[in-house]
């Protein structure tokens, strides 16, 4: 069990990793070992979380999701495939923590008497600079 939050818990049943040849430095590694890793979630049919998590989560996962629901992370910072896998779970945490946290509702307000004041003496003190740079001419007599 993975623990994200004290009610969210993910199932590592749930998570699919692969091991994949990472692009980047390594030497003479690179093209023998497989040290990145793809995690991959399904987040659109997972049990443990609900339906506004899941929900916040596919639209903060953006292009990392795929039409079917499933949650891409690649890891390939570091040259070790345990690190890589650790780093990839983490950012999964991370990710399923931000959709976890409700957003804050809007509470609408009206602008006060004296902002709408400071904004009309704004405007005034404006227009009256731009009637100062017009040029003076005999027909408005």
């Amino acid at each position: 069990m993975i623990y994200i939050t004290p009610i969210i818990k993910i199932d590592e049943k749930e998570i699919k990793l692969d091991f994949i040849r990472a692009s980047g430095p390594g030497g003479q590694n690179i093209n023998k070992v497989a040290t990145a890793v793809q995690l991959r979630f399904d987040a659109k049919n997972a049990s443990s979380l609900s339906e506004a998590v899941r929900t916040r989560l596919i639209h903060l996962a953006g292009k990392k999701i795929t039409e079917d629901g499933i949650l891409i992370i690649q890891a390939k910072r570091f040259r070790t495939q345990e690190r890589n896998r650790q780093d990839a779970i983490e950012r999964l945490i991370r990710l399923i923590r931000k959709a976890a946290e409700e957003p804050k509702t809007r509470i609408k307000t009206k602008p006060t008497r004296v902002s709408k004041q400071r904004l009309l003496a704004a405007k005034r003190h404006r227009s009256y600079i731009k009637r100062m740079r017009r040029s003076i001419s005999d027909s408005d007599d």
